[in-house]
């Protein structure tokens, strides 16, 4: 069973902006690279959707199926999704001699893939959000 992208999105946010009073057991460096991870897995998710209803074959394809996204979805949409992908990608890893991201880097990230996610959202016609 697997979480809905908009789930994940949900988690990165309260990972970023925790409940007044709530115990912070984590350090916020550590909040923001496992939200970075939730929003690149929400992403990845968003993109499988999309291609599921678009052409099914292209959810095996891997990063094929983000280059192949300016003919389908558009070109600032795709550019968007790269941008945002590759960004998150460098976030999640972890490298002793790097700092972790910052909270507000990642809850940028989070804008954006909010806006990824709505506009690879099916319309009201079924249709993926694709581009005229």
């Amino acid at each position: 069973m697997s979480a809905s992208p908009q789930a994940m999105v949900t988690a990165a946010r309260r990972l970023l902006l925790p409940e007044a009073g709530a115990v912070q057991s984590l350090a916020p460096g550590l909040r923001a690279r496992a939200a970075a991870v939730l929003l690149r897995m929400a992403l990845d998710l968003a993109l499988d959707a999309y291609w599921l209803n678009v052409t099914p074959s292209m959810t095996h394809v891997g990063k094929h199926r983000m280059l192949c996204l300016e003919w389908y979805a558009g070109h600032e949409t795709a550019r968007q999704c790269r941008t945002t992908w590759t960004a998150l990608s460098a976030a999640c890893h972890y490298r002793s001699y790097e700092l972790p991201p910052a909270s507000v880097e990642i809850h940028a990230r989070l804008q954006e893939v909010d806006g990824i996610l709505a506009a690879l959202a099916p319309d009201d016609n079924g249709l993926s959000g694709t581009s005229t």
